[in-house]
């Protein structure tokens, strides 16, 4: 009779193939499957019934930024906590490395700009011990982590390390300068680097309000640069743009793909303001596909949105003179200075002084504004809509916002969508040229908390709307962006795959409203969520959380380039 580490029995199997479930038992050794079956014989160390649950992959999230975060952090919530266990972190091409001790301060403020993390957390946290890639890379690896990370090489950190002060202030890059940079990229995949990222979008910002270095960066620049990437090594170019010339600005990503043979994805999106734009991506990348380019879009499984109020980062009074007045207060005498009827008029008074840009584009505009209530709901409709609320009292929706703002002691919160708030997410998310991502995991902290999205998708598209089967939407999940990533060891319950495992009650899924906790470096704030239902989650064998409890078990790991199919290398 065989001894294992792990058996897990009698759970519903949905193996991330796509195929039907199965009722059955899996018997982990070694931190890997060692086999999948109904009633196995044998004994473990520990064993756990799944009876009436649902027993998955691990979820593989291939668009976070935990580049600061894992150099301090052991656990990366908010993806570990909700059965995430692999990420791929340097995307939009922001990061920390390479980096020269006198650039410091520039990567700081292009992560705190584009990626909203403090700059404090960033000051107190950032251990500093790399200058080149390859030394970021050993820095995350001599940490322990709950969850297996990889990370794309970031264009900015580039091209500032290349360029200095031309780079930051996006001057072009010389011949010289573009032959440095593709060195430095060519260099840090082969240390295990697994693609590239760039930014081309006035949306993403330094803190200082400058554009980040990367932004209309010439396509010939991004080109050769890319030269670098490899197919054979199952490189992937991470993309994100406006799209003024929507055509010139996907054959960087086409072209880049058929001289290379690197894989090419971007932020897709389905924005009101041009609603033909997914459409005519979608066909973009369909004639990619027909030429022999692995290009796909990365879709959210909700609407892209922030959430404002005063325990978030921004609200549309958070930079008003009377209101930062009281920054410095004890939160319950915040709460109860705005009270004030004389503090109120003040701030209603006011504009805010340098708001954020979400700010900007979002802060007045109270027919896009909803309020937010648990369970969580991430399309809601017009009767939770501040505007409409406020009119159903005859009141300035303006002063409605601020009042409501004050309820459960200060702590309500709104969501504002300004992307994919439409049923059109479903046909996005079931194209099979896409791939689920832009959970942002490790961003955004004080505004957003959509490393969630992956339960939405199970909640929202499989559950409640049922556009897709249980086993399709675990697909999309585990196997799907793991194999777009050429991380084809995981993604999969199969003998020989990494034991990668969440058992789920899938009955009692659900998302809790995100809150905030102080427990970044130097006290900086950020959103953490909760969800019922996600009973146990298990990498490499080890169980890391338990019921929504982390075990302390931290046996997540850097994944270096491309990861090979164990069950083909068995064959061979």
């Amino acid at each position: 009779m065989t001894n294992y580490d792990l058996i897990i029995r009698n759970g519903q199997i949905v193996d991330g193939t796509g195929a039907p479930a199965i009722k059955g038992d899996i018997a982990v050794t070694d931190g890997k499957i060692a086999r999948v079956g109904e009633a196995l014989e044998g004994t473990a160390a520990r064993e756990i019934d799944a009876a009436g649950m649902t027993v998955t992959p691990g979820f593989v999230d291939v668009h976070t930024h935990y580049d600061g975060q894992a150099t301090w952090d052991s656990h990366l919530n908010p993806s570990s906590c909700l059965g995430t266990t692999t990420v791929v972190m340097g995307n939009c091409g922001v990061g920390f490395a390479p980096c020269r001790p006198e650039d410091r301060e520039v990567l700081v403020q292009l992560m705190e700009g584009v990626e909203e993390i403090p700059e404090s957390a960033m000051h107190e946290g950032l251990p500093w011990t790399w200058e080149t890639f390859p030394e970021f890379l050993d820095c995350i690896d001599s940490r322990p982590h709950d969850i297996d990370l990889a990370a794309l090489v970031p264009h900015g950190p580039i091209r500032v390390y290349v360029m200095g002060e031309r780079g930051v202030n996006r001057e072009p890059a010389t011949q010289d300068d573009i032959v440095k940079m593709r060195a430095l990229l060519a260099e840090s995949v082969a240390a295990g680097g697994v693609g590239f990222s760039t930014s081309r979008t006035l949306v993403h910002r330094s803190s200082t309000g400058a554009y980040v270095p990367t932004y209309q960066a010439i396509g010939s620049e991004l080109k050769q640069v890319a030269q670098a990437l490899s197919g054979d090594e199952g490189h992937v170019f991470q993309f994100i743009a406006d799209w003024e010339d929507a055509a010139d600005e996907f054959s960087i990503l086409n072209e880049t793909a058929a001289d290379t043979g690197a894989k090419g994805t971007f932020t897709l999106l389905d924005i009101s303001a041009t609603p033909e734009l997914w459409h005519e991506h979608l066909k973009r990348i369909e004639s990619a596909q027909a030429e022999g380019n692995d290009i796909r879009g990365q879709v959210l499984s909700r609407p892209v949105g922030i959430m404002m109020g005063h325990p978030a980062s921004m609200s549309p009074f958070y930079d008003r003179p009377s209101f930062k007045a009281l920054d410095s207060l004890p939160w319950d005498d915040k709460i109860a200075a705005l009270r004030d009827p004389d503090t109120k008029a003040k701030i209603l008074s006011e504009a805010n002084e340098k708001p954020h840009v979400f700010v900007k584009i979002v802060g007045t505009n109270f027919k896009n504004m909803y309020v937010l209530d648990d369970p969580i709901d991430y399309l809601p409709g017009p009767d939770r809509c501040v505007a409409n609320l406020a009119e159903a009292e005859s009141r300035d929706a303006e002063e409605w916002l601020y009042d409501y703002f004050l309820t459960n002691n200060g702590n309500a919160l709104i969501y504002n969508p300004v992307a994919n708030f439409s049923e059109n997410i479903a046909e996005m998310l079931g194209h099979p040229n896409t791939v689920v991502a832009l959970g942002d995991g490790g961003a955004h902290v004080g505004s957003i908390c959509d490393a969630s999205a992956n339960l939405y998708l199970l909640c929202k598209w499989v559950r409640e709307k049922q556009r897709f089967t249980l086993e399709q939407g675990i697909h999309m999940l585990t196997r799907q962006p793991a194999e777009f990533y050429s991380l084809n060891d995981r993604g999969v319950l199969a003998e020989g795959m990494k034991a990668d495992i969440n058992i789920i009650d899938m009955e009692q899924l659900k998302l809790h409203t995100p809150h905030i906790v102080a427990d970044l470096p130097a006290g900086g704030k950020r959103f953490l969520q909760r969800a019922d239902g996600i009973k146990t989650t298990i990498v490499a064998g080890d169980v890391i959380y338990q019921d929504g409890e982390p075990t302390g078990a931290l046996p997540g790991k850097l994944i270096r380039g491309q990861q090979l199919d164990p069950r083909v290398q068995a064959t061979v």
